[in-house]
């Protein structure tokens, strides 16, 4: 599979080779460092020459109605499927994700293009207000940097490129550098679909890729899902380029509120399932569960349990909940932020430890955290961590619980685990977050709703099923009769 797909960049609707290069990325996969799917060579180049090529395509496709484009994405749609099980195996291969799972994202393309085409279309449909003679239509804003992350590497910047392609964007899509093994075969499916040239186009690299396509003129908009440190910078870059569009999925400290009439064997399965499945390394992941304090015991008697009894491995292995954190400096950083957490008010019930498996890899066991004292300025409490890792904040009531949840700087997802439903709308009408939960992990969303969050997890411009939102621009149409003249008023001479 490496030599096929280490074509180079994907431009003008062709893999291209990079001539001259100024890196490649040769990373080995988490699950087994023995393995290496490089190496991609790299330069910035290659993403000019991709900019070039989508703003020359983007007219046409844009004139070609939304027929013409919704016939190329079905085309897409069937070569996801065709390449269904090469895709989860790169993602597994890659991001270490097992089998299983990596399956689930895979399946996620050819969804999402139904979803688009359907439901996400009917967000941008020209609308005809009763009683005025006129309309209003979206428009494309032309072509867009989608920049994608390591943990859903297919689906989540597929969630930004169908939506772009679909209105009559072009699209220059740059793989994350954690992964562009991936980004190569998605490229592999558009080739197959036959897609205008420069239409689509990816563009592999370091970070200074990523900067180029985010700070670049020629560029419309971009889409990014990632870290608060980078989204600030992308906003940074374009502080006077007003009229860009940036959709900024930015992360989340999610938390789980378990109420005292709960279910507490439920709330610990979907609490345990929440934080450790994919290593922690969801933006979506529980990070804190804020428990009554009359159900703590049998609740953390039951969580301890699940945390323990998870199956740590390689992807290939059918019997493996979850995989390794995605790097070795992304287990670095984990682990010293678990390590500050004594320090910080945070007692271990479930110590983090590295797992034993038969393959070197950045395997971590899940591990569980008390929380005696709550403090503002403890990382391990208030950072975003990414790895399988969740934090108890014992409470005794229903305003206590919300204050907590609540003290974030992040927004996106909650769940709330109660037997009332009275109780849960009571709950969610005062969180904090873009995405609630009732009796459910905060893993998960559903296609059909939005997906994002508020604060820093993002800047208020949802996913999921709203994509095509961003993905356009609302143009007001009124009409008027030829021959016809502006009403009479003081002042205004009269027609000649």
């Amino acid at each position: 599979m490496a030599n096929e797909l280490q074509r180079g960049a994907f431009v003008g609707g062709r893999f291209v080779p990079v001539l001259r290069p100024e890196g490649e990325i040769d990373l080995p996969s988490p699950s087994d460092l023995a393995d290496h799917p490089g190496p991609f060579p790299w330069s910035l180049d290659a993403a000019r020459a991709a900019v070039a090529a989508a703003r020359a395509a983007q007219p046409a496709w844009e004139a070609a109605g939304p027929e013409a484009r919704a016939e190329a994405l079905r085309r897409l749609q069937k070569a996801f499927e065709r390449r269904a099980e090469e895709l989860a195996r790169a993602i597994a291969r890659e991001v270490g994700k097992p089998l299983w799972e990596a399956r689930g994202e895979a399946a996620a393309l050819a969804a999402k293009v139904e979803l688009t085409l359907g439901a996400g279309l009917d967000q941008v449909r020209v609308q005809r207000p009763a009683g005025v003679r006129g309309e209003w239509r979206y428009r494309p804003h032309g072509v867009m940097a989608v920049i994608g992350p390591f943990n859903f590497p297919a689906h989540l910047p597929n969630g930004h490129v169908i939506p772009a392609l679909a209105l009559g964007n072009a699209v220059v899509m740059k793989a994350s550098e954690l992964t562009p093994a991936v980004g190569a075969v998605y490229a592999a499916c558009v080739e197959e679909a036959a897609l205008p040239p420069g239409v689509f186009n990816l563009v592999q690299g370091a970070r200074t890729v990523g900067e180029l396509l985010s700070s670049e003129a020629e560029v419309d908009g971009v889409l990014f899902t990632g870290s608060v440190a980078v989204g600030s910078a992308i906003a940074r870059a374009n502080s006077a380029r007003p009229g860009k569009i940036l959709a900024l999925e930015l992360g989340g400290k999610n938390a789980a509120i378990v109420c005292e009439d709960a279910d507490v064997g439920q709330a610990a399965r979907d609490v345990a399932y929440g934080a450790f499945v994919t290593a922690g390394q969801r933006c979506s992941s529980t990070s804190r569960c804020v428990v009554h304090r009359s159900l703590l015991d049998p609740f953390l008697t039951k969580l301890s349990a699940l945390a323990r009894g998870i199956r740590v491995g390689h992807w290939e292995d059918p019997e493996v909940f979850s995989g390794p954190l995605v790097s070795a400096g992304a287990l670095e950083r984990f682990l010293l932020a678990l390590r500050s957490a004594p320090g910080e008010g945070a007692e271990p019930i479930v110590a983090p430890e590295l797992a034993e498996t038969a393959r070197a890899g950045h395997y971590l066991r899940p591990s569980i955290h008390l929380v005696r004292r709550r403090l503002v300025e403890s990382r391990y409490q208030r950072d975003e961590l990414f790895g399988p890792d969740v934090a108890i904040y014992p409470v005794e009531s229903d305003d206590e619980a919300l204050a907590v949840a609540n003290d974030s700087r992040y927004g996106l997802c909650a769940s709330v685990f109660t037997k009332s439903h009275e109780r849960f709308e009571r709950i969610a009408a005062r969180l904090r977050a873009g995405i609630v939960n009732e009796n459910q992990p905060t893993v998960g969303a559903a296609g059909r709703l939005p997906f994002g969050g508020v604060g820093d997890s993002g800047n208020q411009r949802p996913a999921g099923i709203l994509a095509s939102l961003y993905c356009a621009w609302p143009q007001a149409v009124s009409y008027g009769e030829a021959g016809s003249a502006v009403k009479p008023v003081p002042g205004f001479p009269a027609a000649g």
